[in-house]
């Protein structure tokens, strides 16, 4: 059994409750490691201390090209110990050991990018039409950020969150999923290797209700940056609304890969296949709907079952496996719902259906790769978020209808769209409700590209340029520069 404590002001520290959670190994079915169960106090500590390092700390003074280099050495740290954070990550959550290891290597390229705008933050000198002033903005860090991270890919969010923020001067406080806390945990000492000054990123762990909410209300958060379900997304709204912080959120996703029938079918398949399979649907992305032309309904649905029934169901830590098992017990539990309510609303599962048996399963909670047809769009399973390899097709007879069907639900994260007809990719990117439109390739990101939903799926965006501007406050400065200034204006209105 592992031990991981609390990070907070350059050093580990357990929690002042001196309590613990067990972390399961959602393969083996066992407890492998134990996390601080943090509280008010812990909370409390850590903002203090993000508070004191971002204004009176070494921090306040450094230069932004000297934010840069610190960023690059975070980036240089995480390639160089991918490995072993890779498989703390797996141990938490079941994710697939090649996938994570590639996912924290190209995350790395986050911290390298974020470390290079760092010093690209820039006011204006603005011509305003008062003679005798002069005016500018500065661009100034917006304060203690606060970052909640999903259990399916913690480092990958810390990243996108944390370098974003840090680039801009402020500094963070993270809070991951109980249930995978402890590649955060490892990976926080890195940023102290790097040369990061002590409390400038802290990391505390605990359940929402004990610490996450303590966080969220604080006076001294400045700004809530939440990946998550949209369910818990808008509590921590409502929560940060009330103390006026500002917030950005990447919530949860029921997002369609449209297949036309002039699209390349086998291409089509592949990327619906992995769109809904890889990471066992554990993504807000997950192409959890097919929406694809009746005039190959039948033929596509062959070739899909045929790529679907080789998925490899098994170890995560195997280089073989291409699916691994669901990463919580409460998730576990919430697909094989979603399957049975699927089943008594009336769609037909043509593949799967079940908790997954056989070799290489052991005691892990995996799920079959699973597959809805006769499925109508007013569904549950067509509307609700199940997290899970559970997918769902629907048909459709042309283009309006297959717009219609796609915006009908409540998220609006991301679409696939796959057709050989350009007109028609535009036309569909224009008309989609969504965040993100992928063209004849599905799950493809990149970080200058912004990322974020419409609808229930989010606010706010990630990634690109864009992400920085979450984490600024912009300042107008006027200055007169007149000889004698006149007697005091004070009765002037705006």
């Amino acid at each position: 059994m592992q031990t991981f404590e609390h990070w907070i002001a350059g050093t580990y520290a357990p929690s002042r409750s001196g309590e613990w959670i067990e972390s399961v190994d959602p393969y083996s079915g066992k407890a492998w490691a134990r996390i601080p169960r943090g509280n008010r106090e812990d909370a409390d500590h850590a903002v203090s201390v993000a508070k004191d390092a971002m204004t009176s700390g070494p921090w306040a003074s450094f230069t932004a090209t000297q934010r840069g280099k610190v960023l690059r050495k975070i980036g240089d740290l995480v390639l160089e110990h991918a490995r072993d954070l890779a498989e703390l990550e797996v141990r938490d959550n079941g994710k697939l050991l090649a996938e994570m290891l590639g996912s924290l290597k190209y995350k790395a390229e986050y911290w390298h990018y974020y470390a290079g705008l760092a010093d690209k933050i820039e006011g204006s000198v603005m011509p305003i039409d008062k003679p005798d002033l002069f005016g500018f903005t500065l661009r100034e860090p917006v304060g203690v950020v606060l970052a909640l991270t999903a259990w399916n890919s913690p480092l990958t969010f810390l990243a996108i969150k944390c370098a974003p923020a840090l680039a801009a001067g402020c500094s963070v406080v993270v809070k991951p999923s109980e249930f995978s806390s402890s590649s955060s945990l490892a990976f926080a000492r890195l940023t102290k290797e790097a040369g990061l000054p002590d409390g400038v990123l802290n990391v505390v762990t605990g359940y929402g209700a004990d610490i996450g909410a303590p966080l969220v209300e604080h006076r001294d958060i400045a700004h809530v940056t939440f990946t998550g379900s949209d369910t818990t997304g808008a509590k921590v709204y409502e929560a940060a609304a009330r103390h006026m912080k500002r917030v950005a959120m990447e919530l949860g996703g029921k997002s369609p890969n449209v297949v036309f029938d002039d699209a390349d079918l086998d291409r089509a398949a592949a990327g619906v296949v992995s769109g809904i399979f890889g990471a066992a649907g554990q993504m807000c992305t997950a192409g959890s709907r097919l929406l694809v032309q009746n005039s190959i309904k039948e033929a596509f649905t062959d070739r899909l079952l045929a790529m679907a029934r080789t998925v490899k169901v098994g170890d995560p830590m195997d280089a073989a496996t291409q699916m691994g098992p669901i990463s919580t017990a409460p998730q576990f539990r919430k697909v094989l719902d979603y399957i049975d309510i699927a089943r008594s609303e009336g769609a037909r599962c043509i593949l799967g259906g079940k908790p997954a048996e056989g070799p290489g399963v052991g005691a892990g909670q995996f799920v079959e790769p699973t597959i809805f047809t006769d499925v109508t769009n007013d569904m549950r399973i067509a509307q609700e978020e199940v997290f899970g390899p559970v997918l769902s097709i629907i048909g459709f007879d042309d283009e309006a209808q297959a717009i219609e069907l796609a915006n009908g639900v409540a998220y609006g994260l991301a679409a696939g769209v796959w057709t050989k007809d350009v007109g028609r990719l535009i036309r569909m990117s224009k008309a989609l409700e969504v965040g993100t439109v992928w063209g004849n390739t599905y799950r493809t990101y990149s970080f200058m590209m912004p990322f974020g939903g419409m609808k229930r799926s989010g606010v706010g965006r990630e990634n690109g340029i864009e992400a920085i501007e979450e984490f600024l406050e912009t300042k107008s400065v006027m200055i007169s520069t007149a000889a004698d200034a006149g007697p005091a204006n004070n009765f002037v209105p705006r």
